[in-house]
């Protein structure tokens, strides 16, 4: 399953869609408030959350899935998003300080592959943040916003699979406690639902969002169980008949000569 970035583009133009990234991209924002002279990228669809890095960061780039399509991003100056493979970025190795994921791992077929690359380009001491759904949440179980589509995730299971691709969650946090309804008086008390959902830390919020930094360092756990893998060499003869085979062969010596 993928999302098309038509309606993705439509959504966040939508008075629901401007929720969203205010309530998101507040976390992003605290999270990274200082980007200066790093290069940042986003991954999935993230144009409405890069937007306030562009002043002040070396590079900002917005790489889109092949399955969603692409959008010419930013508006005004040269584009900066490309149409990609996100299990093979066009980029060298420990390129980028930070990466986020947004609309990307939750319909990814290969999600382990996609946070393989981003460990990939994550430069030594770099950063990366995801924002998934949340599988229990109200947000995953409408398709009308696209934190309703893919494969939503609990937190446990963000924190295994960022994991098992070496990287160590450094601050978790959720978004989105305001119903994905588009109605008027919902979205005039959204900050407030926000607010409320923050403090007491509710259920039901509409995404995840982890921020995680990339070991440097093969887990031991993974040495010893490559060793086990390895066969148990023995020799092509036993040893007995080996030493058999060379009396003969000595007798055999003798009796020429």
């Amino acid at each position: 399953m993928s999302l098309d970035v038509v309606d993705l583009r439509r959504f966040y133009a939508s008075p629901l869609g401007r929720v969203a990234q205010r309530f998101v991209g507040r976390i992003v924002r605290e999270r990274w408030d200082n980007c200066a002279g790093l290069s940042v990228l986003g991954i999935g669809y993230a144009p409405p959350y890069l937007g306030v890095f562009r002043e002040e960061a070396l590079r900002v780039i917005a790489f889109m899935p092949a399955e969603q399509g692409v959008v010419n991003w930013p508006e005004d100056g040269p584009s900066a998003s490309a149409l990609v493979d996100v299990t093979m970025l066009p980029l060298p190795d420990s390129c980028m300080d930070r990466v986020l994921v947004v609309h990307a791992l939750e319909v990814s077929p290969q999600p382990r592959e996609l946070l393989s690359e981003v460990w990939r380009i994550l430069t030594p001491g770099g950063r990366a943040m995801i924002v998934a759904p949340n599988r229990t949440g109200v947000w995953a179980r409408f398709e009308s916003t696209p934190f309703g589509e893919g494969q939503p995730f609990s937190r446990g299971q963000l924190r295994t699979l960022m994991r098992e691709t070496l990287f160590t969650p450094i601050h978790e946090t959720e978004a989105l406690y305001v119903p994905p309804f588009a109605r008027p008086f919902l979205l005039r008390g959204a900050a407030a639902f926000e607010r409320l959902g923050g403090r007491l830390a509710l259920p039901g919020a509409g995404v995840h969002i982890i921020e995680a930094t990339k070991q440097l360092y093969r887990p031991v756990g993974l040495r010893k169980s490559m060793r086990r893998v390895l066969p148990q060499l023995a020799p092509v003869w036993p040893a007995a008949g080996f030493s058999q085979d060379r009396r003969d062969m000595d007798s055999t010596d003798q009796s020429s000569t």
